[in-house]
């Protein structure tokens, strides 16, 4: 269990002067409450042999509470403390594990669960705070008590003291099978917990897809169903834990019956006397409760270290792309210029061969220059880009900026000269504001308010009843496609990037305002780099050159003009497209 627990030592090592204070709070206030039982025994002693008097009543009443006010305030200041460490832990791990998550790349998420990922978060992360605060303070205070209760009762009668605690390895034996229980049946049950939160969080996010295809009742049904396995599996803990109470106590009360008949035999045979008897007779009684909550100190304990696993599992977890390569100082200026050299490229494949996206591209964009990129759907365009601010990444060497390979940049400097601008647009659950000036630090409304005019979307905002700090809804949702689109374009543009990457980012506005926008961005960003992905023709016509990608090689490259005379892919769409124009008009 204690190697389980291993990677939470750094955490619990920051707090050690609070666990110290802690732990001498636990040992004094057990070694005020210990007193209680042996006052109790003294004033049935003295009462007994000397007789009754509201002097003596008064004598004990008295120390009786003089002890309970101590042991309380010294219980208070245990908890406060001990508690009061495991939400700084708590609040330390969940930190680090979101820093930790940040740094992944977007592979990693590909390959898991968002719900999985909360439900470490939250459901496992609370797991592991009840065992740094709860569990150790309980532990503590067991631990702490039967040492003392044991010293006295031992120096009361060591005969009546092995008879009263000869079912204890009996309740060790079980510990130790329940917990082993315990433990893998808490494993499943936060496996079913993390499929649940997975679902839930999938049909939330697709809440629209699920009502358009009318399968609400569909969802609801498969839903249930793991909700109800979820159930199951959390009903067998129960039952085990239903199981481990009961016979603890069945213990604690045969080992009470075992007192009474054998110390009372013993104080018939004079060999310990009546004070004594009733001393260790409360010690006894006051021993219930710690092993009580050993059955729920084993439950938290169990359930922690199956937590701390799956916890663990996210934060060693490597982040595929980092800064190991770099050897450019971080800050330095990046002009633009990007090159492919050869690139090759392959998504990873988790069984067999990985399949080839890219197949040797060579290109090089002149800083200052706009490129833009045509094809058909799938022949790696969006691929292509994603590798620039190194989303994936490609072989080494294979894409330089400015000349040097992209691994050479660190990643603040490399992303923060890139302005991108996806095919699937994500907004925030923020205001519209927020959500432009996402990423330009210090932005100024001045600032926010060009970029949303470049984007040619400022007036439609400016109109809302909030302006600007209209709330978007998750994702954006309260917004129109070609909003949505508009607002992450006027967020590209905010960081006043050396290299714009528009990822078919204007398919869901007209054409009318298609060209304004475009006409603002030429103004915008002249002396920048910029490379546009369209299916439209209107949208790319006028970059300095236009690259043609089909089945993941370049099949033309060229301006407009030299496309068309070439009669291929280029001039067929665009024969195409001045076709359906025409229908259009027509129509």
């Amino acid at each position: 269990m204690w190697m389980k627990l291993k990677p939470l030592f750094p955490y619990m090592r920051r707090y050690w002067r609070g666990y110290l204070v802690g732990m001498l709070c636990t040992v004094v206030a057990n070694a005020v409450r210990v007193q209680i039982p042996r006052i109790i025994g003294a004033a049935g002693h003295d009462m007994l042999k000397a007789g009754v008097s509201w002097e003596k009543i008064y004598h004990y009443a008295g120390k009786l509470i003089a002890v309970a006010i101590v042991y309380s305030i010294l219980l208070y200041l245990m908890r406060w403390i001990l508690i009061g460490i495991s939400r700084d832990i708590e609040f330390d791990l969940r930190n680090d594990l979101f820093r930790h998550l940040e740094k992944q790349s977007a592979s990693y998420y590909q390959e898991h669960r968002t719900g999985d990922i909360m439900a470490r978060m939250t459901n496992d992360l609370s797991a592991v705070r009840m065992l740094l605060g709860p569990a150790i303070m309980y532990t503590a205070n067991t631990v702490v008590f039967s040492a003392a209760a044991l010293y006295y009762l031992l120096g009361i009668s060591p005969l009546l003291t092995l008879a009263a605690l000869a079912p204890m390895p009996l309740v060790s034996i079980l510990i130790q099978y329940m917990g082993r229980k315990i433990h893998e049946r808490f494993e499943r049950i936060q496996a079913m917990f993390s499929d649940i939160s997975a679902q839930a969080q999938e049909n939330f996010s697709g809440a629209r897809l699920v009502r358009a295809f009318a399968q609400e009742e569909a969802q609801i049904g498969a839903f249930e169903r793991s909700n109800r396995e979820y159930i199951r599996r959390a009903l067998r803990l129960v039952r085990l834990m239903g199981m481990l109470w009961p016979t603890l106590e069945f213990m604690l009360g045969l080992s009470m019956v075992i007192s009474l008949l054998v110390g009372g035999h013993e104080v018939l045979s004079h060999r310990i006397g009546i004070g004594q008897f009733i001393t260790f007779t409360i010690f006894m009684y006051m021993l219930m409760w710690p092993v009580i909550a050993l059955g729920y100190v084993i439950n938290l304990f169990e359930r922690g270290t199956a937590s701390v696993v799956r916890i663990q599992e996210l934060l060693t977890a490597e982040p595929s792309i980092d800064d190991r390569g770099a050897t450019v100082q971080e800050g330095t200026e990046i002009r633009g210029e990007v090159e492919f050299r050869d690139l090759r490229f392959a998504y990873p494949a988790e069984t067999g061969e990985p399949v080839e996206i890219l197949h040797g591209i060579s290109l090089k964009i002149p800083a200052g220059t706009s490129l833009a990129l045509v094809g058909p759907t799938g022949s790696g365009k969006s691929t292509l880009v994603s590798l620039i601010p190194r989303l994936f990444d490609a072989p080494p060497g294979s894409v330089l900026v400015d000349g040097r390979p992209i691994r050479a940049y660190p990643l603040d400097t490399l992303r923060g000269a890139v302005g991108l601008v996806p095919q699937e647009t994500f907004l925030f659950s923020t205001t519209i504001r927020e959500n432009i000036a996402f990423g330009a630090d210090n932005a100024e409304m001045s600032d926010v308010l060009r970029a949303a005019e470049a984007a040619h979307i400022r007036e439609e905002f400016e109109v809302f009843p909030r302006g600007f700090e209209t709330m978007v809804g998750e994702r954006g949702l309260t917004l129109s496609g070609g909003q949505k689109q508009r607002t992450a374009l006027a967020r590209a543009a905010m960081r006043d990037p050396r290299i714009l990457i528009l990822d078919d980012a204007l398919a869901s506005v007209d054409t009318y305002t298609e060209e304004r926008i475009l006409e603002e961005l030429r103004r915008v960003m002249e002396g920048r780099t910029t490379i546009l992905i369209s299916h439209r023709i209107s949208t790319v016509r006028n970059a300095d050159r236009i690259a043609v990608l089909v089945r993941g090689r370049i099949a033309e490259l060229g301006t407009h003009d030299e496309l068309l005379a070439l009669n291929g892919y280029y001039a067929g769409l665009f024969q195409k497209q001045l076709l359906e124009e025409e229908l259009a008009v027509s129509g």
